[in-house]
């Protein structure tokens, strides 16, 4: 994995799924709130008159020299639930992510959210 300060570096490159397809531009990063590690990022897709943002899982990502390969593919992050234009996932919204990419979802152990944007 690589430093949240490194991938911040990446914001607004490509973010492409395993065969290159761009999926969308890098916007902002999530955290996991145990771990501090970058867990997600968001990723504003669709065209510039009309465009949302949505979440998908950084774990096994790589960088390239201006995009960011995730391991899933574009048609499955398309899917997955939106958030406001330039807004916070809210806590609540957190699981339904997290079941989109089949990832196990645990709250922190006083209940708290389990991502923080970065």
């Amino acid at each position: 994995m690589f430093e949240a300060v490194d991938i911040r570096e990446w914001q607004g490159n490509a973010v492409v799924d395993p065969e290159g397809n761009k999926i969308g531009t890098l916007d902002a990063i999530y955290l996991d709130t145990a771990t501090d590690e970058p867990t997600f990022a968001t990723v504003t897709i669709g065209l510039p008159t009309r465009h949302r943002a949505v979440l998908v899982p950084l774990a096994g990502a790589n960088v390239g020299p201006d995009y960011v390969k995730v391991t899933h593919f574009r048609d499955q992050v398309k899917n997955a639930p939106s958030i406001d234009d330039g807004g916070e996932l809210p806590a609540s919204d957190e699981p339904d992510v997290f079941a989109h990419y089949d990832l196990d979802y645990v709250q922190g152990s006083s209940g708290e959210r389990r991502l923080a944007r970065g």
